[in-house]
């Protein structure tokens, strides 16, 4: 039997326009990295690969990308001046198009942002239909849609940890959806993405982050 359609595959996303691909989905892997760097970036760069090296001025994705990282969502009509919004509060940005990127998808973002002592680097891709794809966070691979509650936790690749961090889930009850760990080699440090069905508390957050062991942990909420 072939899986029902939403109404929301049928129509698209509720956005500014022109493309759900080339605005929609850019907005939502700026705003990625917005909540990962916890702020608007002071500065950024922006790679855009493939197709969107020659598309993105005329389909608005440079409008996009800055409205994502400024925390903006996918209807926000400040969309269509972003460019004069991010000059306005001093954000630093730069675009680079790099138009033969064989191995990557042809909608492919990079975003590599500071503010104050904190730095992040976010690689996505945009699908079609607002939907995206995180590839790479800080180095790492991973694959998640940032279509749920996620966390991103970096930490010391201590024996046991992952067993240990989906039991403390556990008891905040928050059932894990998908689960993936990704390493710099052995005893280094990992990374590790869950998406969850269900917001954790902050508590349980808090707690997390006090472990010896963990580096970081982001929640990321639903970006829609």
């Amino acid at each position: 039997m072939a899986e029902r359609s939403s109404v929301f595959d049928m129509i698209g996303p509720v956005m500014i326009g022109p493309s759900s691909s080339h605005t929609a989905g850019v907005v939502r892997i700026g705003l990625v990295a917005h909540l990962l760097l916890n702020s608007a970036p002071e500065k950024c760069t922006v790679t855009f690969y493939n197709s969107f090296a020659t598309t993105f001025e005329g389909h608005g994705s440079d409008r996009a990308i800055l409205a994502g990282l400024m925390g903006m969502p996918t209807d926000d009509n400040r969309i269509k001046t972003a460019l004069d919004v991010a000059k306005e509060r001093g954000i630093a940005y730069q675009f680079k198009p790099v138009g033969n990127a064989s191995t990557m998808h042809p909608n492919t973002i990079k975003i590599h942002a500071t503010s104050g002592d904190r730095s992040i680097e976010v690689t996505g891709q945009s699908l079609g239909g607002g939907v995206i794809c995180i590839v790479n966070v800080n180095g790492f691979t991973c694959n998640f849609s940032a279509g749920t509650d996620t966390l991103i936790i970096e930490a010391d690749d201590v024996k046991g940890s992952i067993a240990f961090i989906a039991d403390v889930l556990s008891a905040d009850d928050c059932n894990i959806a998908t689960m993936s760990c990704n390493r710099r080699g052995k005893a280094d440090i990992a990374c590790l993405v869950i998406e969850i069905d269900s917001p954790p508390r902050d508590i349980t957050i808090q707690y997390l982050q006090h472990l010896t062991w963990v580096r970081s942990v982001n929640h990321l909420k639903s970006v829609r």
